[in-house]
């Protein structure tokens, strides 16, 4: 059985701070919207989600439709149409 993509979904503060942390870890914006404060991130084969005033704490999102997203395209950002789930 194939479960899909998992991610850590981060509450943060700030998108921009949080975005530049993470571009000196490697991570590249992946899909994502800054202005509706919302970015995912990849660095390889990990995925983050930071995400300003969603969620009280950070949370492990499961993303079954993922998988397939993340194989064909290393690290060019999906469509507009992504959602955060």
């Amino acid at each position: 059985m194939e479960l899909g993509a998992f991610s850590v979904s981060l509450a943060v503060k700030d998108i921009e701070d949080s975005r530049g942390f993470y571009a000196k870890l490697g991570f590249k914006v992946f899909a994502g919207d800054a202005s509706q404060n919302w970015l995912i991130l990849r660095n390889g084969d990990y995925v983050i989600g930071i995400l300003r005033g969603m969620f009280e704490k950070s949370i492990l999102t499961f993303n079954p439709g993922w998988n397939s997203a993340l194989k064909s395209s290393p690290l060019s950002p999906m469509s507009a149409k992504c959602s955060a789930n």
